[in-house]
């Protein structure tokens, strides 16, 4: 499947608009392009996967439509809003937790919460209210004055989690939001999730995790060496396969070539 082939076919046949789109978004690191001219399209209201490979551009696509790297080449859009040439609009109407999130640890799980509200200019009541019910929501209320330098990966993530959430986002981006998280921990992400998008809002996270994008998503965009190679509801893309078997097929992945290796798991002799 292209990657427009699902995209122009159920996208904007009822005016609607998308959540996210790009046309030919490009990025280059010196000689070779990371992203080489994307067109990508997140139906508003779906939760939607980007999938590939390690190096398939994933984190620089996230990051440009973020606004947190310039493109060399494209637009992205979010909500109809240019990323680039309205980042005020667009930044209040998103939420990121970025891959390898980097926090400030010498505040409190509450005070950081505190903080980014202060930041988007909410006011001290709501800002409590929300922080409060957020806490609760992700399980951390028992842990909300101790040093956030103190918290566990998974207890991080939630946190990152509820930053990005506090403002009341119409979009929502992660990279890699389940990588390190206990069990535990990945569940209350996912009811978080779950009913983030069933109240109308978008998720846009990445993953390598094919059964967990498989379960949550209904909508499905992969990425192989820069490029998309598939776009649409998960089940077209899947097809009749398991969404990890359509997967493999796309980024050309195969049997292991084991013949090479008879010498592994011999005891020596």
């Amino acid at each position: 499947m292209s990657e427009a082939s699902e995209a122009t076919g159920t996208i904007g046949a009822d005016g609607a608009i998308a959540a996210v789109r790009t046309s030919g978004l490009a990025k280059r690191f010196g000689a070779n392009w990371a992203v080489a001219g994307i067109d990508l399209v997140v139906p508003s209201g779906s939760f939607a996967g980007l999938v590939g490979p390690n190096g398939a551009g994933k984190t620089t696509t996230l990051a440009m439509v973020t606004g947190l790297l310039r493109p060399d080449a494209g637009l992205a859009q979010v909500g109809g809003h240019d990323v680039w040439t309205d980042p005020v609009t667009v930044k209040t109407r998103i939420g990121v937790l970025p891959e390898g999130l980097r926090l400030f640890e010498r505040l409190s799980g509450r005070e950081l919460l505190a903080y980014n509200g202060r930041l988007r200019r909410l006011p001290a009541a709501e800002i409590d209210g929300r922080s409060q019910d957020l806490l609760r929501l992700m399980g951390l209320d028992a842990d909300a004055d101790k040093l956030v330098v103190d918290y566990s990966t998974g207890m991080r993530k939630k946190i990152g989690l509820a930053a990005a959430l506090l403002h009341n986002p119409s979009v929502l981006f992660l990279d890699e939001p389940f990588e390190g998280v206990d069990p535990v921990s990945a569940n209350t992400i996912r009811e978080v999730l779950v009913r983030y998008t069933a109240s109308g809002a978008t998720v846009v996270f990445s993953s390598h995790v094919m059964e967990l994008v498989e379960r949550l998503c209904d909508w499905v965009t992969v990425m192989v060496q820069g490029r998309i190679v598939a776009q649409g509801t998960t089940g077209s893309v899947r097809g009749d396969r398991s969404l990890n078997d359509a997967f493999i097929d796309l980024v050309g992945g195969g049997p292991a070539a084991t013949q090479d290796l008879a010498w592994l798991g011999r005891s020596p002799g």
